[in-house]
């Protein structure tokens, strides 16, 4: 499987689809694997690109402090290696803050931004749950550390049903190549010491901003800092689905990208006009980026 070599370390990719360029990143302790639902509604449409962030699956994992820069910079790295001038990037989670920093640093390298389930910074109440998580592995055994942290990912609506959350949990225990324990750690420090929010204003590309009525983690009070800040984003927000909307909403949220991508003109570079056609009603709910009271 490819490998490349990007800022100084390995990076692990999958790549699937045919069209323009799609790049995928993945969130907190999770692999190129967790776009696994989400892939295949989007590959019809765009070249899509995942791969793993250093600490995570089969990329490096190296023993140095991770920023969210760092990994932007990763991110770049993987970019060049693959000889891709510009991109549509979509990030979730910390791969929207991955994602959000990449347009910030290097928008010429970002045709249109997608951020899903992401904010410019955490509140504190979310960077403690994001500390205790990346302390958990060296305190709870993995059943224990995964059964802790689901009830803040999926909806009551998703717990209800039959199966589901044993299936996540079987699905995250079968992987081969889980996050190390100091990767997890890393990437927690990473994301709570992150904050863009006093630069939102600077991002120059088409964005779309996605998030869960019923996320509890980020919440949509952060999703909708995002969308007010950054010039025209549009905010999308998807009914009864929360921060594991990768998994719990797969055809929500790949619907809202196309119909996002799909009213850009094709090989665009960042900067230009942006759209103003909305996602499609039946699918999500489209909200005006306006702080929710």
């Amino acid at each position: 499987m490819p490998k490349v070599r990007a800022n100084g370390i390995e990076l692990f990719y999958e790549e699937s689809g045919s069209g323009e360029p799609l790049l995928l990143i993945a969130g907190f302790a999770c692999d190129h694997t967790n776009w696994s639902k989400l892939a295949p509604l989007l590959a019809s449409t765009n070249r899509l690109i995942a791969f793993d962030n250093r600490g995570v699956g089969r990329s490096s994992s190296p023993e140095t402090t991770y920023s969210i820069r760092q990994m932007a910079e990763d991110t770049i790295g993987l970019l060049d290696a693959l000889e891709l001038d510009s991109v549509h990037i979509a990030g979730h989670s910390m791969g929207g803050q991955i994602a959000l920093e990449a347009a910030l640093t290097c928008p010429e390298r970002v045709r249109s931004l997608i951020l899903l389930s992401s904010g410019a910074k955490m509140d504190e109440r979310g960077r403690t749950v994001i500390e205790l998580w990346g302390d958990f592995p060296k305190l709870l055994d993995p059943v224990t550390a995964i059964r802790l942290s689901l009830p803040w990912i999926y909806t009551t609506r998703f717990y209800a049903s039959p199966g589901a959350i044993d299936e996540v949990i079987r699905e995250i225990l079968a992987n081969p190549f889980p996050p190390s324990v100091s990767g997890i750690y890393r990437q927690s420090r990473a994301i709570t010491s992150y904050d863009a929010s006093a630069r939102l204003h600077e991002i120059n590309c088409p964005t779309l901003v996605v998030v869960g009525d019923e996320d509890i983690l980020g919440g949509l009070h952060l999703s909708a800092e995002l969308a007010q800040h950054i010039p025209g984003a549009q905010l999308v927000v998807l009914k009864q689905a929360a921060h594991g909307l990768l998994t719990e909403s797969a055809e929500a949220t790949a619907a809202s990208i196309i119909s996002f991508l799909s009213n850009l003109a094709p090989a665009r570079t960042a900067g230009g006009p942006r759209s103003s056609r909305q996602p499609d009603p039946k699918e999500s709910s489209v909200q005006s980026p306006r702080l929710p009271t």
